[in-house]
């Protein structure tokens, strides 16, 4: 019998007798199960009471939620949206960095049907403008000053917006406590209930907007179950339990830390919110957290730190240091290496690994990697050192996970994604497309039924656009995005991504963009990593002005050959750079050059580094650019 009739029935069977009475039975049918995301409050009060539920460090002090005070703020947010007349179907924009209060207002607007539309703090003003009128919301909430001073000039081309609050408290402007006042001037604790009651599985809960790398965003409309389901397929795999501590820095308007952040919250496991992205090492040694999430960049940033840590070692500890880590980079699960091999790692772990650790707080259980794709060798290497980095894939679209490594082999493997969830169902098209079916895909594209008939067929199968293979174990394999694959001129094809990855192996390359799309040969527009590049030339008394200058030293440039020619021979011939440009600033999503999950936004970079390409093939030639000194390129190029 469905779980909302049940609720109904007795609404009406006890609203006239004992409301109390109601209230208790009600309660108990919604916690036999998490059906709706504002489930999980209720579940963490009854079984998992708490005095850090969620934390967050303010004025250099954590500062810390009970369970009782997350559900009294939820309600105290349902009751005062209720009391400003916002009705089931309803949206509300916020746009916020981590912290405990973007959980009130997510949970105190789920339980009364009110939609919310969480939005990246650092998209473009033309972005802003579409999501704030494209959504149809009636109201914002912004964390700082800063933002709210960006979104306001941009009401006035969005109508719809009734009122702006932000959270942090600033004089003169409105605050997101005149909506929490106002819900404790209005509680109705039955009325709150029946709503509650009447909200429906399948009912939309959110809408995210894609930030895509190409073209404007969509609004992925996600409903209770998309994202329960997903919650209820990967809670089995999760290691830590309601004991632990997760760290969350990862914009939770991203559907993965947001699934994550529902995830860990129904297994009772205490979320801490790390003060900034610059904070994070400083926040995992205060927190000892056993988890989490991160996109491969930050991955990749931490292991270059290491690096970097282990060349200012001299004599036998970085000789021992780059030995553990040439360990790690040979390591194979099931002790497939022999036991000789484990009893130097063994060695590596007393003497290395176990500092490495130790710099994650020490209790490190698990780093769930998402949002893009993860270099191999950087799992090899974690995982070596006893720092379990379990990797996943999905899409916004898929709420998100659709497959993910377990903890153990043979269900985590490297190089791959990890097994299909259980709930889900994945095929693999004639053309090697990956196709998903299941609970946790989307409701469809916000006011755009032509473009979900694009990606959903008659059938309801999802077209993720990525390409890929199913191994043993139904274990999934990412091999490239379907759209980027391009053909060389001589009929190869080249997937850039699995190019770009490997280039970023080196510690002087901090991004790349591979092309060649009906060109005889590939070629890449190189990002440095300038921190490492800079400490190089300090190193050989290479002088520059700026990283204009730099770029175009002949010494670094031919730094820059050699990293390429040794990086070819690891690659096909096909897939080999045969020429290559740099640039002079670094590629950020403020910028434009990469998404708010750090993958590289194509389109923007072809246009900002037109000259650039055109250059690679020659293409510049009849102009008289080709050659031509980096400074003299025109203004269009934005000193890249």
């Amino acid at each position: 019998m469905n779980q909302n009739f049940l609720q109904n029935f007795i609404y009406t069977i006890f609203r006239k007798q004992n409301n109390l009475k109601y209230i208790i039975i009600n309660q108990f049918l919604t916690h036999m199960k998490i059906l709706r995301t504002f489930d999980i409050v209720s579940q963490l009060v009854e079984k998992h009471s708490k005095d850090d539920a969620l934390a967050i460090k303010r004025n250099g002090k954590w500062e810390k939620f009970t369970t009782a005070e997350y559900r009294n703020m939820t309600d105290l947010v349902s009751y005062g949206l209720l009391a400003m007349g916002f009705k089931k179907g309803d949206k509300l924009i916020t746009i916020s960095n981590n912290r405990p209060e973007w959980n009130f207002l997510d949970m105190g607007m789920s339980q009364i049907g009110v939609v919310h539309v969480p939005v990246y703090p650092n998209i473009s003003p033309i972005e802003y403008e579409h999501i704030l009128t494209h959504s149809d919301a009636r109201m914002v909430i912004v964390s700082s000053k800063e933002f709210y001073d960006n979104i306001k000039p941009l009401l006035k081309k969005a109508a719809n917006i009734e009122k702006l609050f932000t959270i942090d408290l600033f004089p003169g402007i409105p605050n997101w406590t005149e909506i929490t006042e106002l819900g404790s001037e209005n509680q109705d604790a039955e009325k709150l209930e029946k709503i509650k009651a009447s909200i429906d599985q399948d009912e939309l809960m959110s809408i995210i907007y894609t930030s895509g790398t190409t073209g404007r965003s969509k609004g992925v409309m996600l409903s209770h179950r998309n994202f329960i389901s997903n919650v209820e397929a990967s809670i089995k795999i999760l290691p830590v339990d309601e004991h632990g501590r997760f760290l969350s820095f990862l914009p939770l308007c991203h559907v993965f830390e947001r699934m994550v952040n529902y995830l860990i919250q129904s297994n009772g496991t205490s979320v801490y919110y790390a003060e900034s992205i610059e904070t994070i090492g400083d926040n995992l040694r205060e927190v000892n957290p056993q988890g989490i999430t991160a996109v491969p960049r930050v991955i990749e940033k931490l292991y270059d730190k290491l690096i970097l840590k282990g060349k200012e070692l001299t004599g036998i500890k970085r000789m021992l240091f780059f030995w553990a880590v040439d360990l790690g980079l040979r390591f194979e699960l099931n002790k497939a290496n022999g036991t000789f091999y484990e009893l130097q790692r063994s060695i590596a772990d007393k003497l290395i690994y176990s500092k490495w650790r130790e710099a994650l707080g020490g209790n490190i259980q698990v780093i769930v990697s998402g949002g893009a794709s993860l270099q191999e060798r950087l799992a090899r290497v974690f995982n070596c050192a006893r720092i379990p980095v379990m990797e996943g894939y999905g899409l916004t679209e898929t709420s998100p996970v659709i497959a993910v490594n377990h903890g153990h082999y043979p269900l985590m493997q490297f190089g791959t994604v990890g097994p299909v969830l259980d709930n889900v169902e994945v095929k693999i098209a004639e053309d090697n497309e990956i196709l998903m079916k299941g609970p946790s895909l989307m409701m469809g594209y916000y006011k755009n039924p032509e473009m979900t008939n694009e990606v959903i067929d008659k059938d309801g199968w999802f077209h993720t656009g990525d390409v890929g293979v199913l191994l043993e174990h139904n274990i999934l394999k990412i091999t490239d995005r379907k759209k980027e694959i391009f053909k060389l001129s001589t009929g190869k094809y080249v997937a850039p991504q699995i190019v770009e990855n490997r280039f970023k192996e080196s510690a002087f390359i901090e991004q790349a963009m591979v092309v060649g799309e009906n060109e005889k040969y590939a070629a890449a527009v190189l990002c440095p990593a300038f921190h490492f590049l800079h400490v190089w030339c300090h190193r050989y008394g290479i002088k520059y002005r700026d990283n204009r200058d730099l770029i175009q030293n002949i010494k670094v440039i031919e730094r820059y050959q050699l990293e390429v020619d040794e990086i070819n021979k690891s690659l096909g011939k096909h897939q080999q750079i045969k020429k290559f440009e740099l640039v002079c600033s670094e590629w950020t999503p403020e910028t434009g050059e990469l998404s708010p999950t750090l993958k590289v936004k194509r389109k923007f970079l072809r246009e900002k580094y037109k000259i650039k390409f055109d250059r690679l093939y020659g293409y510049t030639d009849e102009l008289g650019l080709v050659g031509m000194p980096e400074s003299s390129e025109p203004e269009t190029e934005n000193e890249g």
